[in-house]
């Protein structure tokens, strides 16, 4: 079987995981090769199209209170849909890479937004601009009326400016702080006067609210608009730095090496912005495959469950379970905690979701039963359940079925238990780990074992 450990560890980052088809396919290839096939399996852009329209915010405005509760179901029911729509996509997709990248731009452009219609054009803009320009990138999340209605944009306007999303394009999104001040966010926020959207979730720039005088940003004069703000934040270094720092942390190791950040801004400011050139320059690193940075990093409860589902084909008859897993481990899809993302890294786990996450992958693979304790942060509570949730405990039978044949029928013939366990976790095993698999003798349960151990929670 190869088991190539660089190969391995290329899937761990730039998809969800290797599953033993994907090395079957890969075969001896050299990193070079496995990268570029990665990138043409991107090169097809697939949307999502759960929700077909938006809910009928009239019956809400207009409506009598069933009418409101019927809107409210009909908006949940959206959510839901959109949430394991994605979910299913990045568990069965045949271009990991992107879907990857689209997960990343999800939580670098963290954005709520109670119309799921808006939600899905957010998230399909970053999946397709996944692997191709920031400057495209940021400009359409810029004019998605997602990002707009949740930085407030839509009451940006002359006279009384908004700075929210002024702020937060600086902050979060570009040049990160300490490389502008505050005049520089409200002047910014007078050149975004009149970016808005129109009744069918459009974007329109409107000229009666904006503030056409003459702005003073970054130091430069001049009768600036958003996009010209853009550019400018652009033109400036510390943009690139700030995302491939951000990167880093994200795909090689949560303690970024200074000088390795610099490189890739480098590649990153001299390529216009392309995201490609600096994927293929990480993947393609020594640095990249060095030990310390192989195994380090704590799965996110989505990397988790996209994870298994690739590794083992696992359907399932109640998918509304994915919400409920993701709720209590912290990490809900469309969801993020604030405008500045999901923390990441050793962030996701603490004593409750620990226990959880421990608990999930037997759960899934052995058809058992969980208690799931709710655990929402304030305003989903508030939102999912229309202030009507209780902490409660749900006991929930899974009823997911893995393809155990396809799993097993995969692994080359004449594979060793060691070489099975090498192959699905990411850190090196421990003396303990590799007695417990020389005395198992069902296949199947030395593989619940090891996908229940702490180490498959690092990739």
């Amino acid at each position: 079987m190869n088991n190539n450990r660089q190969l391995k560890h290329l899937f761990a980052r730039a998809a969800f995981g290797m599953s033993f088809e994907d090395a079957t396919v890969l075969g001896n290839a050299d990193i070079k090769h496995a990268v570029k096939q990665l990138f043409k399996a991107s090169e097809t852009d697939t949307a999502i199209n759960a929700v077909q329209g938006d809910a009928d915010y009239d019956m809400f405005i207009k409506g009598d209170l069933a009418t409101k509760k019927e809107f409210l179901q009909q908006q949940r029911q959206q959510e839901k849909d959109l949430n394991i729509a994605w979910l299913n996509k990045m568990g069965t997709t045949a271009a990991p890479l992107q879907e990857k990248m689209t997960l990343f731009w999800h939580n670098h452009f963290a954005c709520r937004t109670r119309n799921a219609a808006f939600a899905q054009q957010l998230n399909n803009i970053h999946r397709t601009h996944a692997l191709g320009n920031f400057r495209t990138l940021l400009v359409q999340v810029a004019e998605s009326p997602a990002m707009l209605q949740f930085l407030n944009n839509q009451q940006n306007r002359k006279g009384h400016p908004n700075e929210n999303f002024a702020r937060e394009l600086m902050e979060l999104f570009t040049i990160g702080r300490g490389n502008y001040t505050e005049n520089d966010v409200k002047e910014s926020a007078r050149a975004f006067t009149g970016y808005g959207f129109n009744k069918t979730g459009e974007f329109v720039n409107r000229p009666f609210v904006h503030d056409s005088g003459t702005k003073t940003f970054l130091g430069k004069t001049g009768n600036y608009n958003g996009e010209d703000v853009m550019n400018m934040l652009l033109a400036k270094k510390e943009t690139a730095h700030f995302i491939s720092n951000k990167l880093y942390k994200y795909l090689v190791n949560e303690i970024p090496n200074p000088a390795q950040v610099n490189a890739m801004a480098d590649v990153f400011y001299k390529a216009d912005y392309e995201i490609k050139p600096l994927l293929e320059y990480i993947f393609t690193s020594d640095w990249f495959y060095d030990d310390k940075n192989t195994g380090n990093l704590v799965k996110s409860p989505v990397e988790l469950l996209v994870g298994l589902n690739r590794q083992f084909y696992i359907s399932y008859q109640r998918p509304e379970v994915l919400l409920q897993f993701q709720r209590v481990l912290g990490q809900i899809l469309f969801y993020p905690p604030n405008v500045a993302g999901w923390a990441g890294g050793r962030n996701w786990i603490d004593s409750s979701s620990l226990m959880y996450r421990l608990k999930i992958p037997s759960t899934l693979l052995n058809g058992g039963m969980i208690d799931f304790a709710g655990k929402a942060d304030p305003e989903e509570e508030a939102y999912i359940a229309s202030g009507h949730y209780r902490q409660q405990v749900i006991n929930s039978k899974i009823q997911a079925e893995p393809d155990w044949e396809k799993f097993l029928t995969g692994i080359p013939k004449g594979t060793s238990k060691t070489e099975i366990a090498q192959f699905l976790l990411e850190p090196k095993l421990s003396s303990t780990l590799l007695d417990s698999i020389s005395r198992a003798t069902d296949m199947k349960a030395m593989v619940i074992e090891l996908v229940s151990t702490p180490e498959y929670q690092l990739a």
